[in-house]
Formats: structure tokens, C-alpha cells, sequence
């Protein structure tokens, strides 16, 4: 099995995260929390993967940690 380079971070650009993926690890809150900053406007908007698949672009996740919040 090979190593993870020390570059990798799951907020590379060009992804797309699932809400557990970045959720409480990378954005310290909850799930609940962050839908409703989505529903308001806060926090980005998702991207529709399929009827029950949702998905977040890592470069709007990356603005949003660098935005402070």
C-alpha cells in the first residue's frame, strides 16, 4: 500500500465533497448548522449529484474557511 503525499488534502481543487467528508473534521459544526448557513445563503451552495447525492465544489468550501467563517 502506498503512502498519502503530504500535499493531499481533500480540499484540493477540482473535487467534490460530501458533506460527511468535510463535516465536523474540516468545518468544525454540525451538519444541521451548515444546511441551515446553506439555506440562508452563508455557506455555498450544493452541487445535485442525483436524486439523493449531493455534493459541495471544494474550491467554494476553500473560499469559505478562507473567508473566516
Amino acid at each position: 500500500m502506498g503512502t498519502i503525499p503530504p500535499t493531499f488534502s481533500p480540499l484540493t481543487p477540482g473535487k467534490l465533497l460530501r458533506i460527511k467528508q468535510f463535516i465536523p473534521d474540516i468545518l468544525p459544526m454540525s451538519k444541521s448548522k451548515f444546511w441551515d448557513g446553506v439555506k440562508k445563503g452563508i455557506f455555498p451552495q450544493p452541487v445535485k449529484l442525483g436524486p439523493r447525492v449531493t455534493a459541495w465544489k471544494s474550491e467554494d468550501l476553500l473560499a469559505l474557511i478562507e473567508k473566516g467563517v
